[in-house]
């Protein structure tokens, strides 16, 4: 097979489409025919040798796919060769051929193109995860989330709208508000024109949020907890200004307020598993019928890898960067 290759021995680490050896399953997985991956900041972070695969998992680029099975091991049952399915994956999305444990596929809808089907995993389970077990989401609260033109933006509006709450999102560019609010978002707010906490305290009268999701990190900390109601939390899912920051201890105890860390690739396999079955029960069914959709912003050909991670890398995406391989 063919896969992207990282070539670490050059000035800023070209990427190229190479051969490489097929991946192996065990008797739990199944060998999949890969059709399209997407393209995540954590690949950036990868090539530049900040963000090691996790032990175990393929070192070749690529957090989620989408394809058709070739070949289950004898452990597995409830899928059939040919069937079409998209898995959030540890790494190995680069390539023509994947390995995924079988526990989690999902069956990528009727009607959809794969390259659909590749942009919905790690964004959806993501805000998934993040919003609804870390923060433990509840009907009729207020999210508030950074970074709303992102691929887990635009997935995690269309999960608080469906589950009746509201939501408040950042974002840097005019084209980017406006899709967070074709999507639902209550309120959008441009980062680069206003201040975000200001704004905030205005449209919730002073009451603030009972959630906010977080990509930013050192740099909005301080706003991020003034805007927290009694038992607000607060997740941190990436740290793009920094990670080092500090903290007034009394502010979280007077408002009881939670300081959430999360990282979904490194969790193990038995983990994942549960969080893709409880977004499946929840939501697949609204993905089937259209109610909840990826938002794609552009598809390259796997040849223009480098193409597509500089324009992730310039903040040019709204929504979800697909890499087509077949």
């Amino acid at each position: 097979m063919k896969a992207i290759h990282i070539q670490t021995e050059i000035e800023g680490r070209p990427l190229v489409w190479a051969e490489a050896e097929d991946p192996i399953p065990g008797p739990d997985d199944v060998l999949v025919e890969n059709h399209a991956t997407s393209v995540n900041r954590a690949d950036l972070a990868q090539r530049a040798g900040h963000y090691p695969p996790p032990p175990g998992a393929s070192h070749i680029l690529g957090l989620d796919m989408a394809g058709r099975i070739l070949e289950m091991g004898q452990n597995v049952s409830g899928w059939e060769v040919g069937d079409r399915a998209c898995a959030l994956i540890p790494g190995g999305g680069y390539a023509e051929r994947v390995v995924v444990p079988s526990q989690m596929l999902m069956p990528i809808p009727d009607g959809w193109s794969y390259e659909q089907g590749a942009a919905t995993p790690e964004v959806f389970l993501t805000a998934f995860v993040n919003i609804f077990m870390e923060a433990d989401f509840k009907e009729g609260e207020t999210v508030l989330l950074h970074g709303g033109g992102s691929g887990v933006g635009t997935a995690a509006i269309q999960l608080v709208r469906q589950a009746g709450g509201r939501m408040i999102v950042t974002a840097g560019k005019p084209e980017k508000i406006d899709k967070c609010l074709e999507l639902g978002a209550d309120l959008a707010i441009n980062y680069r024109e206003e201040d975000f906490a200001a704004r905030v305290q205005d449209y919730t009268d002073g009451a603030g949020v009972d959630v906010i999701i977080d990509m930013v990190g050192a740099d909005y900390l301080e706003r991020n907890l003034s805007l927290l109601k009694l038992k607000g939390r607060l997740v941190y899912i990436a740290t793009l200004s920094g990670s080092r920051a500090e903290v007034d201890l009394r502010t979280l105890m007077g408002r009881r307020l939670r300081m959430i860390g999360s990282v979904l690739r490194s969790r193990d396999p038995e983990e994942k598993v549960k969080i893709t079955q409880r977004f499946m029960a929840r939501f697949w069914p609204l993905l089937n019928e259209g109610t909840l959709q990826p938002v794609i912003d552009r598809i390259f050909p796997i040849e223009e890898a480098n193409e597509a991670h500089q324009y992730l890398a310039e903040y040019r995406n709204v929504g979800k960067v697909v890499l087509k391989i077949r």
